[in-house]
């Protein structure tokens, strides 16, 4: 078996670390270098559930997109939840490895799998990377549908074909507009509605989409006559859950070149942190207490 030197190594080259965001922090969080290597487990979030799961199926390393301390911090007590985590797998020996901004701008990166579990073809990214001369890298991806959908249909669609949450996927936009293009990023999008709008696409699928930035976006067009990209909100672990299984698979291939044996699986365990959803009755003219109109 491999240690888990040479596995972060190939981490490393699949997601360098000196291409995330200078505020991010990934890369090894616990583990010891010279640790033999046998399973390995994917996830998006380093939370308490997830750790427990690596216990239970007998993990020598844990690899979550997000960070476990992208902060800092002056304890890992066990008196704190990160620390526990951080007692959970050192007390049996399991290694935390994040790959987060640096694996959102590879080639394949989130955006990727997020475009793939939607079956769509990419056709370049959102928010190319200048020092990328083939053009592939970069944050987000531009894709287009394989038939033309209306956005209600697109939506129910993205619903379907992405993890289930209380969430879904919510829409702005004229539910009978047709969709043939689209951008895609995983995870927290609305700083990439310029972007979008200078990419032309019918609509943009993210999550986090906030009431004001999102209401802005909707009355912004590049042009008039086409009017504003609709929009596609999905829960934040959704839109980052398929680069889980896409991770996976490269170290699988990485493992396989090697001759390591490598045993990869990924976490099936819903971390959104939303657990419930009521819809709303249809939409009307909202009334105050005392039933008369607003």
């Amino acid at each position: 078996m491999p240690a888990l030197s040479e596995v972060l190594a190939a981490l490393d080259a699949l997601w360098p670390p000196e291409r995330a965001e200078q505020w991010d922090a990934v890369g090894p969080v616990c583990g010891d270098p010279d640790a033999e290597i046998g399973r390995v487990l994917f996830a998006v979030d380093p939370v308490q559930e997830i750790a427990d799961e690596a216990v239970a199926l007998g993990a020598d390393l844990l690899v979550t997109h997000h960070p476990l301390y992208l902060r800092g911090t002056t304890t890992v007590a066990a008196t704190t939840f990160k620390g526990r985590v951080v007692h959970t797998l050192i007390k049996h020996d399991i290694a935390l490895h994040v790959a987060h901004t640096n694996a959102d701008t590879a080639d394949p990166g989130v955006s990727d799998a997020l475009a793939g579990a939607l079956d769509l073809r990419i056709t370049g990214p959102l928010v190319p990377d200048p020092s990328d001369p083939a053009g592939r890298r970069g944050l987000g991806r531009i894709c287009e549908l394989a038939h033309p959908m209306t956005l209600a249909d697109f939506t129910a669609y993205a619903a379907a074909r992405l993890p289930a949450t209380a969430q879904g996927v919510r829409a702005a936009g004229d539910p009978d507009r047709e969709i043939r293009t689209v951008a895609v990023s995983g995870g927290s999008g609305d700083s990439l509605f310029a972007d979008v709008r200078a990419a032309g696409v019918d609509a943009f699928l993210t999550a986090d989409l906030r009431h004001h930035p999102a209401s802005e976006a909707t009355q912004h067009s590049r042009d008039p006559r086409h009017g504003p990209p609709a929009l596609l909100d999905a829960a934040h672990w959704a839109t980052e859950w398929p680069w889980c299984e896409q991770a996976a698979a490269q170290l699988d291939a990485v493992s396989d070149r090697h001759g390591w044996g490598l045993r990869t699986h990924v976490s099936r365990t819903v971390t959104d942190p939303w657990t419930a959803h009521a819809a709303s009755a249809p939409l009307t003219t909202p009334t105050n207490t005392t039933g008369a109109p607003s």
